[in-house]
């Protein structure tokens, strides 16, 4: 899962002055690029960086893995079983690979920085709009999953240090979830989230990787030696149905989603290649594979198709190295919600100065006001949001279709309109073989939303 924060000083980039360009400056924390101005870039089109091969293999990573996590085990049983997990995780991951190297090819001929200026530029106005509502939208509904994560391990802690058997009435006011998670979201999140520069995502980065394999070290090692009270349930051989294999893909896409911050990781390479980083995003992605599906499998054999969407919820409260795995998952959700809203803020804030055709630097003396009330609806929606949909597998269903669409949409219509620029009179078929893979990505990540889109409308509401 991406983790990203905001470059907004427009002086450092040598950029215009658009009033939209805040929202296109979108970068990967521990990313260093030298800045970009004319004159000044190398014959490849881009300044060099200074990140190293296995800098870049870290950060990919780290970008990749979050607490999307926490929701594979419930995917392998949503997919059929292990078998079917594997399976499709295989599948969807060479597509996942592709849209990498494609937008490290469209950047370095577009040469631009970011995903948006990358989609902007090869694919003009209207689908630079669409991808920066994408990417806000994208980073409310994780903020969300964050806040219900938060409550989740909340619940379980507090029940230790509480000692009341889980689900007893009659518990004190003070440990009911909905007062949990709004004290922490007050005290913690929006002071870190009101700020305009965010300084502490190299410790954000350092508390996810270290969180997400204490806890997939844990998930592996209760199925080697569980617990005598955890029996698992009917574990699942096939699946009840092809629609149940699909349902499976939001999860993935959620957690294989490290694209919108893989651009910035591609030109803060020392030597940005797009061959060289077609061996750094593979490499990153077979060790992501390899956490998610150590977790996926054990979690999921652990506890059957009685798994739960999150699954350290499925272990006793009372499991004290799971409880260090949900203070482990608490910190990290804790430091990055503020970046994820960083992202989100600024995108709606090129957004706004674009729609009111102000520039950027005729506008500063209101961006403090502005800043701090677009933190506030942000916080407060939320929150009430998260307060009331106690399902986190139903956020990250929702919000999985939309990084579909950063996986495969709009790295596809990248690939085309990229092929299609080209002027050679007589086309090669190797031409229409990426034209037509373009138009196969776009297909699979527009059938993955909508049907995310569709469950959500007719399913969950309806139901």
């Amino acid at each position: 899962m991406a983790q990203v924060s905001i470059n907004s000083d427009l002086g450092e980039w040598g950029l215009s002055t658009d009033s939209g360009e805040r929202a296109r400056l979108l970068q990967s924390p521990s990313v260093d690029i030298a800045p970009k101005s004319e004159g000044e870039a190398p014959p490849g089109g881009l300044g060099r960086g200074t990140t190293s091969t296995l800098g870049a293999i870290f950060i990919v990573v780290n970008a990749c893995l979050g607490a999307g996590l926490l929701n594979f085990p419930a995917a392998f049983s949503t997919a059929g079983g292990v078998a079917a997990g594997i399976t499709l995780q295989m599948a969807m991951l060479v597509f996942i690979i592709s849209g990498l190297v494609i937008l490290a090819y469209c950047s370095q001929a577009s040469n631009e920085r970011t995903y948006q200026e990358v989609v902007w530029a090869v694919c003009g106005k209207l689908t630079g709009v669409l991808c920066e509502v994408a990417i806000a939208t994208y980073t409310f509904g994780t903020c969300i999953a964050f806040l219900i994560i938060i409550g989740d391990q909340q619940d379980k802690i507090i029940a230790v240090m509480a000692k009341e058997p889980e689900g007893a009435g009659g518990s004190p006011w003070y440990t009911d979830r909905k007062f949990t998670i709004s004290l922490t979201a007050f005290l913690f999140i929006l002071p870190l989230s009101i700020p305009r520069e965010i300084g502490f995502q190299k410790y954000a980065s350092f508390l996810s990787v270290v969180g997400t394999w204490y806890v997939t070290a844990i998930i592996i090692i209760k199925y080697i030696w569980p617990d005598k009270e955890m029996t698992p349930a009917n574990i699942l051989n096939r699946p009840a149905s092809w629609i149940a294999v699909f349902n499976a893909m939001p999860t993935i896409c959620f957690g294989f989603q490290c694209h919108v911050s893989s651009v910035p990781v591609f030109n803060s390479m020392r030597r940005p290649e797009v061959k060289t980083w077609g061996g750094v995003v593979t490499a990153a992605m077979v060790i992501a594979l390899a956490v998610y599906m150590g977790t996926g499998i054990c979690g999921f054999l652990t506890f059957g198709a009685a798994v739960d969407p999150d699954v350290l919820l499925s272990y006793p409260s009372e499991d004290m190295a799971v409880a260090v795995a949900r203070a482990f998952i608490i910190l990290s959700v804790l430091t990055s919600y503020p970046i994820l809203h960083f992202c989100g803020r600024a995108v709606v804030e090129g957004l706004w100065l674009r729609y009111q055709g102000m520039p950027v630097e005729e506008d500063v003396g209101r961006e403090r006001r502005r800043r701090v009330l677009q933190t506030l609806v942000w916080f407060l929606l939320t929150l009430l949001l998260a307060l009331f949909i106690p399902d986190i597998g139903k956020v990250i269903s929702v919000i999985g279709g939309l990084a579909a669409c950063f996986i495969f949409v709009f790295p596809g219509l990248c690939l085309i309109q990229a092929k299609l620029s080209e002027m050679e009179e007589v086309k090669p078929a190797s031409w229409w073989a990426m034209v037509s893979y373009g138009v196969l990505l776009v297909t699979l990540g527009a059938f993955i939303f909508g049907q995310t889109t569709a469950n959500a409308i007719f399913v969950d509401l309806l139901a």
